[in-house]
This record gives C-alpha cells, sequence and structure tokens, in this order.
C-alpha cells in the first residue's frame, strides 16, 4: 500500500507546485510581465480594460477601476481610482493591487511612471488591432489563472471577425473619412482599432496615412479627399453641429448619396471585445454606401 500512496502524494505534490508557479507574458509594450501567482486584486486603468478583464473571466477580481467604466453592468459596481487625468494613489495603494493594467493612449507617462513605482506587476493593453483584442484577453487570462475562459471568449472572437472578414474583406472599397470632433476637426490615423474596422469591412480610411494617432485636419483638406462616406459618433452638444457640418457642400459624394453615417463611436474606438460587434455594424453601414451607389 505504501507504493500508491507514495505516487498519489507525488501527483498532488506537482499539482501543487503547478498551481503556484509563476506566469510571464509579454505586453502590447514588448514589456515581460510576471506573477508569482494568479493575480487575485486587479486595478484596470482603462474601461477597455475592464472589458477585457471581465472577458477573461477575471470580473469578480477587479477591485478598483477608471471612470467611464461602465460595461459589463456588474462594472459600474467597481470602486474608482481616478479618471484620466488624475489618479488616487493614496486608494490604489488601499487596495493592495497584484496587477494593474494600463493604457498608454489613456494614462498618461506620469500616471503610469507612478503605478509603476510601487513595483506590482504592470500589464501594458493596446490593442490597435480587431485581432489583437482577442490576444489581451488571453494574456490577462493567463495572468489571472482563467485560461480556459479567456481561451474561450477569445476563440468566439476571432470566428466572429473571420466571419467579417471572409463576407466584407473583398467589396469594392470605400473611401472614409471618420469624424471624432468637429470644433476643429479631428479624425484618426490607420494605428487606432476603429481604422482596422474601416478596414476589416473593406473600407479606406482617406486619413489613415498621417503620423499621429488622433491627428487635426482642415475643413479643406476633407473637401479635397471627397471621402465616400462620412462618419461620426453620436452628437452630445447640440452646440457642435455633428455631421451636419457638411450639409452645404452639396457636391461632396458622401452629401450626394446621403452617405453621412452616424456610427457608435464607443464600440469603434474602445479597444475592447465590443469592437468586433461595432465593427459588425459598420460593415453594414458601409454596405448600405455601396447600395447607393449610381447604376
Amino acid at each position: 500500500m505504501a507504493a500508491p500512496r507514495l505516487a498519489v502524494a507525488a501527483l498532488l505534490a506537482l499539482a501543487t507546485a503547478g498551481a503556484g508557479a509563476a506566469v510571464t507574458v509579454v505586453d502590447d509594450a514588448g514589456r515581460r510581465v510576471t506573477v508569482q501567482q494568479p493575480a487575485r486584486r486587479v486595478i484596470s486603468m482603462a474601461p477597455h480594460a475592464t472589458e477585457l478583464l471581465f472577458a477573461a473571466g477575471g470580473g469578480a477580481r477587479v477591485v478598483g477601476a477608471m471612470n467611464y467604466s461602465d460595461y459589463p453592468e456588474a462594472a459600474k459596481t467597481i470602486p474608482l481610482v481616478g479618471s484620466n487625468s488624475v489618479i488616487d494613489m493614496e486608494r490604489v495603494l488601499a487596495l493592495k493591487p497584484d496587477l494593474v493594467v494600463v493604457w498608454h493612449s489613456g494614462n498618461t507617462a506620469r500616471q503610469i511612471a507612478q503605478i509603476e513605482s510601487l513595483g506590482v506587476p504592470v500589464f501594458h493593453s493596446e490593442p490597435r488591432r480587431l485581432a489583437q483584442v482577442a490576444d489581451n484577453i488571453e494574456r490577462l487570462g493567463q495572468l489571472l489563472g482563467t485560461g480556459p475562459a479567456a481561451s474561450s471568449a477569445a476563440g468566439a472572437l476571432r470566428g466572429k471577425l473571420a466571419g467579417l472578414e471572409a463576407r466584407y474583406g473583398g467589396r469594392s472599397p470605400v473611401s472614409v473619412f471618420y469624424q471624432i470632433w468637429d470644433q476643429p476637426l479631428y479624425t484618426l490615423n490607420d494605428a487606432q482599432i476603429a481604422s482596422d474596422a474601416i478596414r476589416v469591412c473593406g473600407g479606406r480610411n482617406v486619413f489613415g496615412g498621417l503620423k499621429v494617432v488622433a491627428p487635426e485636419v482642415s475643413l479643406e483638406a476633407v473637401l479635397a479627399a471627397d471621402p465616400e462616406a462620412i462618419m461620426a459618433g453620436k452628437r452630445y452638444d447640440p452646440a457642435n453641429p455633428g455631421l451636419k457640418l457638411w450639409e452645404p457642400y452639396k457636391s461632396m459624394t458622401a452629401v450626394k448619396r446621403g452617405n453621412l453615417l452616424t456610427v457608435n463611436g464607443e464600440l469603434l474606438t474602445r479597444p475592447g471585445p465590443r469592437a468586433v460587434d461595432g465593427a459588425a455594424l459598420l460593415c453594414e453601414a458601409l454596405e448600405g454606401v455601396r447600395q447607393r451607389r449610381p447604376k
């Protein structure tokens, strides 16, 4: 009987060792992030990171978040540690995180430096392509020890994305101007996830080649580009003209054909799991643009 007992003891020892083994992943900044055991207390420094953590199966472990972390519904009850301009470092310390997820495009360099000075593992999340959202979910799942749930969520996203690319990737191109602000005019280049959604749908961002991620452009530059479609998010301030800005320019292709499109800007620009759903809606809108072409 001694031999079987020894074998069982050995297996238990191996299982225990495996459960406590350190895990290392490479984040979107190219840095190695190591946790000595699955992260149990996580702070999310961006709304999209909160969504990623929930998708990875770690929503119950998020003990602090930034403002606008409003999805899924459970995220609204997470204590806030600050906004994109101010972090309450005392609250961060009090929450005793064993992992913090930051966003280079949303957190300032000073904020990130403050967080990194705590000596806590920091994961930089910066998906700029729809496919990278699934990659983020999987890597966060590794750090959380929720690999199966994360892999399942990532696989479902990849399946949706593959379906969109198969259906729309070969369609005739649509030139698009994405207006993210109107006074002054701001747009996005191809380094932002919304532009990848445009690409997946068979569109072409007319200012995609600019070097700045969110460049200011002139009205004259947009008129010269003459995009087939102009899209913008919902207008929340009645004082801002939004897409109505273009209505006087009757000779523009987008205006002539009725291609001034209101899109869900939160889905398209927030680089989280719902970005693929935003892309699906955009693909349908661009298909309507193709259907309105002169016969």
